[in-house]
């Protein structure tokens, strides 16, 4: 597999482009904004930027990663190629849905169709496409050309051998793929989210404020960041959504997610992306300080 199309331009997308451009694979990243492939390329530029001066790579390994990464507004010129598609759209199951049935019918026949959902039921996205046996789930973490966890996740129907290639695929990135089975959350999602979700039950219930329970789970647990902190990073709205998976697929009030964070979403405080959450995000830079919602 030598040709690779990423599908959307976001924070996974360009970081999912990135790493298969820098280890030599040619990258089609697709995306129908322009203004979000290019803003895209000048992600990916500046993050490049950052490793030379790290010295971690020379200048012209930068220029051959952008040379290997061309985009494209139209999805049937942009995987016409692909020997695997990596989805990476927003975490809305319908939307993924309407992505993969026009995949399936655009891409050649021998193409991977892999997803990079955190959460949403890879039986049932390849369900909608005529190659069951070739969907797979690919979960990178981010960011993504730092973090070097990759869930391969197995639908009911995918084919051994095209896990082996993507286990295989994975180890060539310079990633530790982990092979997991469908199931709502697969591993990561289906510990963390429950444990972000009881943190901001433990706020609602003014156990503590936003700084203590952060506190408590860095210098008590030994994690590198707070949950709460973790919620405004992820974005409020996708903890939500994989929330709703975990609770609507094994129907366990365990999982319910928190009425505070329902109310956040709906009001527009997602966290980082939207400058303010748990915490206030401000001129642009990475300082925050304890929403006034929760002083």
């Amino acid at each position: 597999m030598k040709n690779i199309s990423v599908i959307g331009a976001g924070t996974m997308g360009n970081g999912i482009a990135h790493v298969f451009a820098m280890k030599g694979f040619k990258v089609s990243l697709v995306d129908i904004s322009e203004a979000a492939l290019e803003r895209a390329l000048a992600t990916i530029d500046k993050n490049l930027s950052r490793m030379v001066a790290k010295e971690k790579i020379s200048e012209k390994d930068k220029k051959a990663t952008l040379a290997n990464i061309t985009t494209f507004s139209d999805t049937n010129a942009g995987v016409k190629s692909a020997d695997l598609i990596v989805e990476a759209a927003t975490e809305n199951v319908d939307l993924k849905l309407r992505i993969f049935k026009s995949l399936d019918e655009a891409a050649p026949k021998k193409t991977i169709l892999a997803t990079n959902t955190s959460s949403i039921s890879i039986t049932k996205i390849a369900a909608v496409t005529s190659r069951p046996e070739k969907v797979i789930g690919m979960h990178f973490m981010n960011p993504v050309p730092v973090m070097k966890l990759v869930e391969v996740i197995n639908g009911y129907a995918t084919s051994k051998s095209v896990t082996r290639k993507i286990m295989a695929l994975s180890k060539d990135l310079g990633k530790v793929p982990t092979e997991v089975n469908d199931y709502p959350g697969f591993v990561a999602n289906r510990i963390l989210m429950p444990m972000i979700n009881e943190a901001i039950y433990t706020l609602f219930e003014s156990v503590a404020g936003v700084e203590e329970i952060d506190t408590v789970m860095k210098l008590g647990m030994a994690h590198p960041m707070g949950p709460l902190q973790l919620a405004d990073f992820i974005g409020l709205d996708v903890c939500l959504s994989i929330m709703n998976v975990l609770h609507d697929g094994f129907g366990n009030p365990k999982y319910a997610p928190c009425p505070l964070l329902v109310n956040m979403v709906t009001a527009g405080k997602l966290g980082r992306k939207s400058g303010e959450g748990f915490y206030s995000y401000g001129h642009g830079t990475k300082e925050w300080i304890v929403s006034k919602n929760f002083k």
